[in-house]
């Protein structure tokens, strides 16, 4: 996402105008999570998430631009732990768009919160304002383990001193469309699918378009069991999770 538009840029993009709008979202089912973080790897494998080591985690410095955040509830031995994984709730109302000085952070038209990194300053408001801690600071160069020695070439390696969050794999979604406009057909939804969502052995997550009453995530979005995270707040975030209920079927 560092090198989006921001809203004070002219588009560039002609085609823009043109193109069907969606409005993109997650649903997250806590009856199907198992806390493997499964999804917590993929994301970082995906975008170049750094390293930080044990001593700068220690400090707070670790970046996950997905966290699986747990509740335990009860007392031993009768307890019951909750995984619930937290990526950035990309709100419809984001308090962290309206603090930054320099609009390196804002909502782009399909609902995704981008983050413009060769704008970012480093003040760290938006972390302040963000009531899910879902932003982070960089606060060392991108260094690749020995282990590993690679890289995903599509995603831009963030530079020290700027404050990074998840986005929805924004890179997958340029590919999904320029593919499809090399192959002279419209774009279709389900070729968009974030790193999370692909890499969750359980089928917890589901990802689409929030405005297509017959997409599935729309669907599910709308059941009875669906609540959001600080939902009194009034950010309406738009990943929304299906609390414990009914047991499915997950073959």
């Amino acid at each position: 996402m560092g090198n989006d538009k921001g809203p004070h840029k002219k588009d560039l993009d002609p085609s823009r105008k043109k193109r069907k709008m969606h409005l993109w979202g997650m649903v997250i089912d806590l009856d199907r999570c198992t806390g493997c973080q499964a999804c917590v790897i993929a994301c970082k494998a995906e975008n170049n998430i750094p390293f930080v080591g044990q001593e700068q985690a220690e400090k707070g410095r670790d970046i996950k631009w997905m966290e699986m955040i747990t509740e335990t509830h009860g007392e031993y031995p009768k307890m019951k732990t909750r995984f619930i994984p937290r990526p950035c709730l990309h709100c419809d109302d984001p308090p962290c768009t309206k603090v930054c000085p320099v609009h390196a952070t804002y909502k782009d038209p399909e609902g995704i919160v981008a983050q413009v990194y060769a704008r970012c300053i480093g003040c760290r408001f938006c972390m302040a304002a963000c009531p899910y801690t879902a932003k982070y600071f960089n606060w060392h160069h991108f260094k690749i383990p020995k282990v590993m020695q690679r890289y995903n070439p599509d995603v831009s390696v963030r530079p020290r001193g700027v404050v990074e969050k998840c986005t929805f794999c924004h890179h997958r979604l340029i590919k999904a469309r320029d593919r499809a406009a090399h192959e002279g057909r419209e774009f279709r939804p389900a070729e968009y699918i974030p790193a999370c969502v692909e890499s969750c052995p359980s089928q917890a997550m589901y990802f689409g378009d929030l405005k297509d009453p017959k997409s599935e995530v729309a669907k599910l979005a709308g059941s009875p069991r669906g609540f959001r995270l600080l939902e009194d707040l009034g950010t309406k975030p738009k990943v929304i999770y299906l609390s414990e209920g009914e047991k499915h079927d997950l073959s």
